[in-house]
């Protein structure tokens, strides 16, 4: 008998759509929540309670104050209300495009530790560069290629480590399936990007809670086909329903788990980050 698919709620924190790099944050995090309504009103009562803010709606950083530290530590901690009820999937954006780039053009995701992508100008043209080329949202690009592959050429002539050479040179024969991705992109646009980090996170969700129906807060790039593509690539999907998360305290849960925990990923605090870690 199959098992009944449990609800949970998912709200993220740092997506930007198809743009990964020029973007406000360098971490995205997508947190799935497993509570009943009346257990995730009661925590957030319990916030209202604790921090006594005016706002109508409660968000991360409100326990990333400082002087809220106490309250973030009860909310994380082993005997709060989220322990072993959440999850969060944290991606390090510009890693996450370096990877899609080698996987989708010469089959090598794991060849992304060779290159040394850093906040160098040239490493920054390449990245824009890189993004570009892989959007399928308009406006589109018709220029993306050709700024890779001047991008690869800029790095290999201005001197790189002899690995990331090597990676960039594979990468510098690869213009005919860039070409063949974009061709395919004008002829029959994917349901998601390659850069869209939307659709693996619900996927990885899933396939952390097993069969679940999941509550999402609204994102307009979650239309009725692309629900579908997901039932589809993750077949323990059993239903995928957008709310406001205004009237839903499981996803303000949600929304608030994948908040912090993103933050903390990119700071230096033993606590807090040994906290975080029971949710990653």
């Amino acid at each position: 008998m199959a098992a009944e698919p449990k609800e949970i709620a998912c709200d993220e924190s740092g997506y930007e759509g198809q743009q990964l790099v020029s973007s406000p944050t360098m971490v995205f995090a997508h947190g799935s929540v497993h509570l009943s309504w009346a257990a995730a009103a009661e925590c957030m009562a319990e916030l209202r309670s604790r921090i006594r803010s005016p706002a109508t709606e409660y968000k991360a950083n409100h326990l990333l104050r400082e002087k809220h530290r106490a309250v973030l530590v009860w909310l994380l901690g082993p005997g709060g209300p989220v322990h072993g009820h959440a999850h969060v999937l944290l991606v390090d954006k510009p890693g996450f495009l370096v990877r899609t780039l080698l996987d989708l053009l010469i089959d090598a995701p794991d060849r992304a530790g060779t290159l040394p992508v850093t906040a160098e100008p040239r490493w920054r043209r390449f990245l824009v560069a890189a993004n570009a080329m892989m959007r399928t949202r308009e406006p589109v690009d018709p220029t993306a290629a050709d700024a890779l592959f001047w991008s690869i050429d800029d790095l290999r002539r201005s001197g790189v480590p002899p690995a990331a050479d090597e990676t960039l040179a594979l990468l510098g024969k690869s213009r005919a399936r860039a070409d063949e991705f974009r061709d395919r992109v004008r002829a029959d646009p994917p349901a998601f990007a390659p850069v869209d980090l939307l659709a693996p996170a619900i996927v990885h969700a899933v396939a952390h809670w097993g069969p679940v129906r999941i509550v999402h807060d609204f994102q307009s790039t979650l239309t009725p086909s692309r629900v579908a593509w997901l039932k589809a690539a993750a077949p323990d999907l059993a239903g995928l329903t957008l709310v406001d998360s205004a009237d839903d305290p499981r996803v303000q849960v949600a929304d608030i788990v994948a908040g912090t925990v993103r933050v903390i990923a990119s700071r230096t605090d033993p606590e807090l980050t040994a906290l975080a870690a029971a949710y990653t």
